[in-house]
């Protein structure tokens, strides 16, 4: 499947961050995420967070990305790193909270918009012809 098949453009345009997940045992899935992340620059733009993830930390036996090269392209592309196993539930957890905490950094650091007050109703007081007694014409 391809990435445009599993995220249409309009997902991903509405998207404050993506985390993009390989697997450690699959070079062509680590081979992909560079064009993953194309894509993503191409519907996303600069206003989306990035977090690239190695997935089945647990599996060293059957590594065949190494940490230092996935570090190493993390870092030439600017974006964190995080080593993970969804098996033993290791860092799973940190990785959403970074994002989080990536996310909510980047929106206090934006300067506030003209347009950051949400709408407004005008509720006007209008008089009520009120009629003395029942069924007063």
């Amino acid at each position: 499947m391809s990435f445009s098949d599993a995220f249409p453009p309009l997902g991903i345009c509405s998207a404050y961050g993506i985390i993009v997940v390989y697997d450690v045992t699959d070079q062509d899935s680590f081979n992909n995420v560079k064009q993953w992340l194309s894509e993503i620059d191409r519907y996303a733009g600069d206003n989306v967070n990035k977090l690239l993830v190695q997935n089945k930390r647990d599996l060293t036996a059957q590594k065949v990305v190494s940490t230092e090269t996935a570090q190493a392209f993390a870092d030439e592309i600017g974006i964190r790193f995080m080593e993970t196993s969804v098996k033993n539930v290791t860092n799973v957890e940190q990785a959403f909270m970074a994002m989080a905490a990536s996310i909510k950094n980047r929106m206090a650091s934006q300067p506030a918009s003209n347009n950051a007050r949400p709408p407004t109703v005008q509720i006007r007081k209008q008089p009520v012809n009120q009629k003395s007694g029942c069924g007063s014409s």
